[in-house]
């Protein structure tokens, strides 16, 4: 069927529609399996939390409980006395995740807050200001990059041990409270990429180094220091080693350390899988929600700053 257009010619009103091209057909599916074998084992761990104890292997070969019960949230929660508890199917660990979500809650917030400030202070001045030997330092910046985590732990250990504050908050956060190389050099890559005429701008009225960055700088990066807290509060909030160090208490457990407690408490003999899945997929769970809510921001912040 053909149509006249306001100048006479005619066009046809039925073109056929252009197909998919195959390459992007093959990459939309590859992306559709990566995201499942992604979410399956979080399926699979909300989907044992969901099972009875008693019906944990018979239930094995399907894909979702016939009764899902919420009774294991209730006892790795503490919201079910141990009597009631064991009961249910539970071994009798004694572990309080609701104080154990708390603990994780404070260390990720005080190390978001204290990393991202000292950090955007670091970065900078290695962007901005001029000091002797500034390259020098940020190239040992970059160098501590490639040094492993795990091989601070002792020194870090006796430093805690020595200020006594083994056992304690304090002692968890300390660490890594004031900045890393990755979170210096993220933002020093932004701060290099802001226009200095505002800068510029701000000096002939007379105001200083910290009047810029807290007033000019600061409010110009909210994206990447936004990236930055969200990274760090990940990584934080599944720390696992160093405050399985330190804290030896149990009203100093996090989430991490929690876990690993109530797994390794079996005085029945077997560990307790459904309320250990319980356990995980509440410590899973705002990370998750963290990342579906703002995961594209991240990833937009990190290929603007050229971070591989």
């Amino acid at each position: 069927m053909t149509t006249l257009t306001p100048t006479g010619r005619a066009q046809d009103t039925h073109r056929p529609k252009k197909a998919l091209p195959l390459g992007r057909i093959v990459a939309w599916a590859c992306l559709l399996f990566i995201i499942f074998l992604s979410l399956f084992p979080i399926f699979i761990v909300l989907k044992t939390a969901l099972t009875g104890n008693k019906a944990l292997y018979a239930e094995a070969a399907r894909l979702w409980p016939a009764q899902p019960t919420l009774i294991n949230f209730q006892r790795v929660l503490g919201l079910l006395t141990p009597e009631a508890a064991q009961a249910a199917g539970g071994s009798g660990s004694s572990v309080s995740f609701l104080t154990a979500m708390k603990n994780s809650a404070v260390f990720t917030g005080l190390i978001v807050v204290g990393q991202t400030f000292f950090s955007a202070m670091a970065a900078y001045a290695f962007a901005r200001l001029k000091f002797p030997g500034r390259d020098f330092i940020f190239t040992l910046f970059l160098v501590a990059l490639m040094i492993p985590g795990i091989v601070l732990f002792i020194p870090n250990f006796i430093t805690v041990k020595n200020l006594g504050w083994l056992n304690s908050m304090p002692g968890m956060v300390a660490p890594f409270v004031l900045m890393s190389p990755f979170a210096v050099f993220f933002l020093r890559q932004f701060f290099l990429s802001l226009p200095r005429e505002t800068e510029e701008a701000a000096y002939i009225d007379g105001a200083g180094p910290l009047t810029i960055f807290f007033r000019i700088t600061l409010p110009m990066s909210q994206g990447p220091l936004v990236t930055l807290a969200i990274l760090t509060a990940i990584g934080m909030w599944n720390e696992f080693f160093w405050p399985f160090l330190i804290a030896k208490d149990e009203a100093s457990y996090t989430l991490p350390v929690a876990l690993q407690v109530f797994k390794t408490q079996t005085p029945q003999g077997t560990p307790d899988w459904t309320g250990l899945m319980a356990g995980t997929f509440v410590a899973i769970l705002p990370v998750f929600l963290l990342l579906v809510v703002l995961g594209r921001r991240v990833v937009e912040s990190l290929a603007f700053s050229g971070t591989k």
